[in-house]
């Protein structure tokens, strides 16, 4: 299915930085909390099934691009304001889509 060039910019893909791991174990998939910095839309939080290849140290630091402007959704008791982005891999476990050189939190990707 195609899209039009006005839907694609209705999609805010923004590169922010892990601030915070949690274990979510209350979620029904293994899942980890994160708190993620998007410099001037501030820090929001994101529910991401990402156990399979990512250590909660690994994580803190690193830069993510999230869909920003979906809706917040509750997920057990923890509400989920940003979607982070991955890839699918031969096992069907995410791996992260992040920017190759360091950029500015908030940046848009485009």
């Amino acid at each position: 299915m195609s899209i039009s060039w006005n839907d694609f910019e209705k999609v805010d893909m923004r590169a922010g930085t892990v601030l915070d791991v949690q274990p979510f174990e209350k979620a029904k998939k293994p899942a980890y909390k994160l708190w993620i910095d998007f410099g001037d839309l501030g820090v929001k939080k994101s529910s991401a099934q990402i156990t399979a290849l990512y250590q909660p140290e690994a994580l803190i630091g690193r830069q993510v691009i999230a869909v920003v402007n979906f809706p917040p959704k509750q997920i057990a008791d923890f509400m989920s304001e940003c979607l982070v982005l991955g890839v699918y891999n031969e096992n069907n476990d995410v791996v992260l889509l992040q920017p190759d050189k360091p950029v500015q939190n908030g940046g848009k990707v485009g």
